[in-house]
């Protein structure tokens, strides 16, 4: 049973079941379509279709399905010869023991072998700190930049700076492109791309005041949003502005990506997340993660189904993006949650004051009593940022000293995808053009940004009857749902003159929503509207008379 799972993830995706609704509804629009607008000879051909089938599709389409077949066992077998490294976390002896009581130098001494433990050190940078730290996807190379106008790029095996130099400005955030030799930082008046050798390569300044920047790189898209609450993607492989979306909540300081579908998550002062994407001028979704308070931190994880937010409550909440709902939540001591991080296998990084706290993979789906591991940095507070090392059980801490890199073991994925583009630590020049070009060519449109990934390449039903009846279904599903747990409908309040009508009242109400009161109030428009075509009607049949 297990490998069969495995085929059928490779085969259907990981959201096999709403492909499979969604393939039922389109075999039942087929099954019913509305014929009533087609002429005769259409209708006969249609009939004398649907009863001979075409026998070359037919084997075209079964050709097709075998290849994906084989694909798909093909890669779950290949999924058990290639991954055959492990991710291990520590583990008490007994009961008495704890985990987040073992220091780094503990683990420096006592568990590690000397290439591992090289990699726990201290950076102390005191000139120009505050300090941001980010790493490239293959983890090879990290990104410093200092508040007060430094930048450098280390080689993290070697543990050698590639470049170093000083802008002789403020440096707000920093992010890697497409690969390693190319990086972006957010200066105090716009965006600056520089290459490896530190050199400026080139000035964006259509993104001003710019506080965070994500970069997408299967689309090959930088965002950016800053103090004019404007959220703009960037084309890096034409240099053209793709899109650019007024925010309306003011400044904006929080910014991170969803991995798995290529979504935008912004967190505002007024305590709500919106998640944004470049084909849509308007928020897709809008939450209320901390209410009365700002969001401070967000990270949402590999997968795309958890997001953690921290807020200025000391509050860091669990949601589970599938249903848009909080899960759990916990506190944090000695200072609101200044940064969040997920790794690779799901541990959890919180930074708040001079603490690092890490979490269990199993802190995201259920409430844990106590911590993974922790580290303290004395008079460092509070933590600027707290970013996982790919593909390594490392992770780098800036605060306001420096730099500080810590052992986390069984955070980093032990298994390299090398179907990937630019996420092999040991490329050559010549690797790297190569895998450039390729990810050129496998570039995906800003179009193709959506919730659900899986509706690109599906047949959309052409039937807007069907699709209506669809969509009242659902509204009653909910609505009986609402009822059954008891809640009571919201009494709409009388407005001034000329506000309490119907329309204004249905522009009033969220289009995603579906409630009872917006289908009262439909209902209720639609017989306005045939009464006053009836008495149109009626006027003129008098006036003809």
């Amino acid at each position: 049973p297990r490998e069969r799972e495995r085929v059928e993830s490779y085969l259907r995706g990981t959201n096999a079941h709403s492909n499979r609704k969604r393939r039922q509804a389109l075999r039942e629009d087929d099954e019913d379509m509305d014929t009533s607008r087609l002429s005769d000879p259409a209708r006969r051909a249609l009939e004398k279709r649907r009863k001979k089938t075409d026998r070359r599709l037919r084997a075209e389409m079964d050709r097709v399905d075998s290849k994906r077949a084989d694909a798909a066992i093909a890669a779950a077998d290949a999924e058990v010869v290639l991954n055959t490294e492990e991710g291990g976390m520590i583990q008490p002896e007994n009961d008495m023991e704890r985990t987040y009581k073992l220091t780094q130098e503990q683990l420096r001494r006592d568990h590690l072998d000397e290439q591992t433990a090289r990699q726990i050190f201290d950076l102390k940078l005191d000139q120009y700190a505050p300090y941001g730290m980010r790493y490239d996807r293959s983890g090879r190379c990290g990104l410093m930049w200092g508040r007060r106008g430094h930048a450098a790029v280390l080689d993290c095996h070697t543990l050698a700076l590639r470049t170093e130099f000083h802008v002789n400005t403020t440096v707000r955030d920093g992010t890697f492109l497409h690969n390693p030799t190319m990086f972006a930082l957010a200066q105090k008046d716009c965006v600056y791309v520089y290459d490896d050798a530190g050199a400026e390569v080139h000035r964006m300044d259509d993104h001003r005041d710019v506080f965070r920047m994500q970069f997408l790189p299967y689309h090959w898209l930088l965002a950016t949003v800053g103090r004019p609450g404007l959220l703009k993607y960037h084309d890096t492989s034409t240099g053209q502005l793709v899109s650019t979306h007024r925010t309306k909540l003011g400044a904006c300081n929080v910014m991170t990506q969803n991995q798995s579908n290529a979504i935008i998550h912004l967190g505002h002062s007024n305590g709500t997340v919106t998640l944004w994407s470049p084909a849509n001028s308007t928020y897709l979704v809008k939450m209320l993660c901390h209410q009365g308070s700002p969001v401070s931190s967000i990270a949402v994880d590999r997968t795309g189904r958890y997001m953690v937010t921290g807020g200025a409550d000391s509050q860091v909440r669990i949601w589970d993006l599938r249903m848009y709902k909080e899960t759990h939540s916990y506190f944090t001591r000695g200072g609101a949650p200044t940064s969040l991080d997920i790794s690779q296998r799901g541990i959890l990084g919180v930074a708040h004051g001079c603490h690092t706290t890490f979490w269990s993979p199993d802190a995201l789906q259920t409430k844990v009593k106590d911590p993974y591991m922790s580290h303290k940095m004395p008079g460092c507070g509070p933590v600027e940022t707290v970013a996982f090392r790919p593909f390594e059980d490392v992770c780098g801490i800036g605060h306001q000293k420096g730099i500080s890199s810590v052992v986390i073991p069984g955070c980093g994925e032990p298994n390299l995808d090398t179907m990937e583009h630019n996420i092999d630590p040991y490329q050559d020049s010549k690797q790297r053009r190569e895998a450039e070009v390729r990810a050129l060519l496998d570039k995906l449109s800003p179009d193709m940004i959506a919730l659900d990934p899986d509706v690109v390449g599906t047949v959309e039903e052409s039937d807007p009857r069907r699709r209506l009846e669809r969509q009242r279904d659902l509204e009653e599903e909910a609505n009986a749902r609402k009822a059954a747990e008891g809640e009571k409908p919201k009494k709409e309040k009388n407005r001034m003159r000329g506000r309490s009508k119907i329309q204004k009242k249905l522009g009033r109400k969220q289009k995603n929503v579906i409630d009872a009161q917006v289908m009262k109030l439909r209902e209720a428009r639609e017989r306005e509207k045939a009464e006053e075509k009836a008495n149109l009607a009626k006027g003129d049949d008098n006036g003809g008379g």
